[in-house]
């Protein structure tokens, strides 16, 4: 724990201050929680930025979500409408909520009356647009559809109804086919994840065609055996459920906890001449996962990745969808797990293909040969590689971004296999990017801590060709409100690890007054929310820690230990004891900021949302008593009620684990110090209300007063209608009461 690997930031986290310029106090005006909630001071973006297959092109929708263009890499500038909803025949578009382009071009599917099932997954009803007669045409008339995919020939269309896959065939006049007839809800899903899959690892479609448009593979879900998990709806508003008016409902879905059974996995294939599915011989575990499949530019190949269930071992299986044989051509092993990065941007289409890995103790790239064998390894170094963007038409050049220089920063780069490294980017902070196809050209989006996202488009030499968007109005918005300012700052704990974060100082801050505190985190296992960036605090922006400043206190956020973008060491030292050290670190965090002479130690508070509300009741728990009060939003109590994937991936079992389960808020809440607001959706599929409800009655039983919010018919986000702005003032009426008194 103490022989943790750090890199040499100390120069980048030197106490900044970035103190924005406001107007004269009197013309100033107030961050009212209508302005935030309505997100009034919400940036501008470039939305649904999509390349498109000339390399020198890429295609968006507009403002108004009613048309889709295609602009210029070079200028930005609008070279073609491919889609005008006031134009087309054959359908009334009222707004794009999706689309998806062809490869060849031709047709655009459209996506209207998205209906959000899980945080990935929706139904939506699409229609094929024809781009040269400007024709609409349902994708089907038979129900919504889900994740639909075009064939690399541009001549098919499959996507999933109700647990199955189908088919249409826009040469034989939109011909609609079956292709699987056993999808049964919370039973068998064909071709796109379960609840946990979707989740944890992070998508929505789980079939894919071959290269030559012959074949479909797809994962098949027996999830009969995992065990039900329900909650009540009720009528509500916004949206209303008439139909629970007078009796409430109940909504049932199959959520695998720690240590129960989850869906049997197995990867089956269509021969979409002959009509002959095959089950593919991928030697799985049988409580193992498949988080991901694709084929390879090869034909019949298919790449298929499993890992074992403590997700420490992941394997590359090349698979013949034809004659069905695995072979096993990479496995890539940690001593503790694998960090789900390596699933990011696979691209099996060439001969070639790259992976993220922290094999040497910080995540960087490394190329392999499409049958397995190591070329090289890209980058090096103490920093992390964050994203892989791709590479250009030689296959020889790569794009990626990383933390090189500083945790809180992240620049564009390239690198080529002689090893030469260029940094692309220009600006300092935080740099993220778009590559159009082979990499020629990308949209670069930068900020930092006080400048909200700039949007340029440069070459891959990095040479900016021109600015789309830079949010000068939002920073001229912003000059006629109340606002302090922002720094970032770092700090050694009493245990000798430097830790990072950031401060919001009130607008009159006096640093012989002694101030209240406000805490917010996460905490969570390679989260980061400490960065020289707009996206800073719980909005982004740092806009409603503004406000809270404004009332008269400071807000701090840290990242402790266990968080990213520092290494495997640092991040992986919770392993095991999930809650015990980030509480620790928190508690740290307020005994320093207890030390600094505008401090006053008797009024610190902590926040958080989800983990972060997990981590507000450990550290509430964890024994000194430095907090006067807390606010823990959907927070997770005991590890035995969340989710397979992630628990088990910091904590294997609970028959494995029992005493790293045993660390947390419902086995030590005896220890709870200050008071404390509790909320909690009771529709939230993710963190079930269970937590709380628990929590509450184990507070109640030992006779601990505290107060508690639940929210009706509403999920992990807590958000529609009035919700949002009743929750935020309903934790500024708490603070109001428990920390600035």
């Amino acid at each position: 724990m103490n022989n943790i690997v750090k890199p040499n930031f100390k120069k980048a986290v030197a106490l900044l201050s970035f103190v924005l310029v406001t107007s004269s106090q009197a013309e100033a005006q107030k961050l009212t929680l209508d302005d935030i909630t309505n997100y009034n001071y919400y940036p501008n973006a470039i939305y649904d930025v999509n390349p498109m297959s000339d390399g020198e092109s890429y295609s968006r929708t507009s403002q108004d979500r009613r048309k889709i263009e295609r602009c210029s890499f070079k200028t930005g500038e609008v070279v073609e409408t491919l889609f005008d909803a006031s134009s087309a025949k054959g359908a009334i578009i009222n707004r794009i909520d999706g689309y998806i382009m062809s490869p060849n071009m031709q047709n655009i599917l459209i996506e209207t009356n998205r209906t959000q099932i899980y945080r990935h997954s929706a139904t939506s009803v699409y229609y094929i647009y024809n781009v040269r007669n400007k024709t609409l045409t349902p994708l089907s008339k038979e129900g919504p559809q889900e994740c639909p995919k075009f064939s690399p020939d541009g001549n098919q269309i499959a996507f999933v109804r109700q647990n199955n896959i189908y088919l249409v065939k826009l040469l034989y006049n939109n011909a609609e086919s079956q292709i699987t007839k056993d999808g049964e809800y919370n039973k068998v899903i064909n071709g796109k994840p379960d609840w946990v899959y979707e989740e944890e690892f992070s998508f929505k479609c789980a079939f894919d065609f071959s290269a030559d448009s012959e074949l479909i593979a797809w994962i098949r879900f027996d999830e009969s055996e995992v065990k039900t998990f329900s909650f009540p709806w009720y009528k509500g508003q916004y949206p209303e459920k008439t139909d629970y008016s007078l009796y409430p409902g109940v909504y049932e879905y199959k959520y695998p906890k720690a240590g129960e059974d989850n869906s049997k996995v197995s990867v089956m294939s269509y021969d979409i001449k002959s009509r002959v599915t095959r089950t593919l011989q991928v030697p799985v575990e049988a409580d193992g996962y498949i988080p991901r499949i694709q084929f390879t530019g090869e034909k019949d190949n298919l790449m298929v990745l499993t890992l074992n269930r403590h997700q420490d071992r992941l394997d590359f299986y090349s698979v013949n969808a034809r004659s069905t044989t695995a072979n096993l051509v990479l496995r890539e092993e940690n001593k503790k797990y694998i960090d789900e990065a390596i699933y990011k941007n696979l691209d099996f289409s060439k001969n070639q293909f790259v992976i993220l890995s922290e094999r040497d103790g910080f995540q960087h790239l490394y190329l392999y040969s499409v049958s397995g064998q190591l070329v090289k390894q890209l980058t090096a170094g103490e920093y992390e590689v964050k994203d892989y963007y791709g590479t250009d038409a030689t296959g020889k050049v790569f794009y990626y971004a990383s933390n090189e220089g500083s945790p809180l920063e992240q620049y564009v780069y390239k690198v080529d296999l002689s090893g030469k490294k260029t940094k692309l980017s220009t600006e300092k902070g935080f740099n993220s990017a778009i590559f159009g196809k082979d990499c020629q050209y990308y949209l670069n989006k930068y900020s930092n801590i006080t400048t909200p996202p700039v949007y340029s488009l440069c070459s891959n030499a990095g040479k900016q060709l021109k600015v789309l968007e830079d949010n000068e109005a939002l920073k001229n918005k912003l000059t006629s409100v109340e606002h302090g300012s922002a720094e970032l700052f770092s700090f050694n704990t009493a245990d000798g690890v430097q830790l990072n974060g950031w401060m919001v100082k009130p607008r009159d801050f006096n640093p012989s007054k002694k101030y209240p505190v406000l805490m917010y985190q996460y905490s969570g296992p390679g989260s980061q929310e400490v960065h020289d960036s707009y996206s800073n605090g719980f909005m982004g922006g740092l806009i409603w820690e503004y406000r809270m400043a404004e009332k008269g206190c400071i807000v701090v956020c840290v990242d402790g230990r266990g968080t990213g973008g520092r290494g495997a060491d640092f991040k992986k030292c919770t392993y095991l004891k999930m809650g015990d050290i980030e509480s620790h670190d928190q508690v740290e965090t307020a005994v320093y900021l207890s030390s600094l002479p505008f401090v006053d130690k008797s009024r610190i508070a902590i926040w958080g949302w989800s983990f972060g509300g997990f981590n507000t009741l450990m550290s509430m728990c964890e024994g000194r008593g430095v907090f006067k009060c807390g606010v823990a939003v959907a927070p997770v109590t005991d590890w035995r009620f969340y989710d397979t994937v992630y628990t088990e991936r910091f904590m294997r079992t609970p028959k494995e684990n029992p005493t790293g389960y045993d660390c947390s808020p419902l086995h030590r809440c005896q220890k709870i110090q200050g008071e404390l607001l509790l909320v909690h959706g009771l529709a939230d599929d993710n963190v079930h209300f269970q937590n709380s409800a628990e929590l509450a009655e184990q507070l109640t039983q030992q006779g601990c007063q505290f107060e508690m919010q639940m929210y009706t018919n509403r999920n992990h986000n807590i958000s529609g209608g009035n919700t949002r702005k009743h929750l935020f003032t309903r934790i500024e009426s708490f603070l109001d009461k428990n920390l600035f008194k």
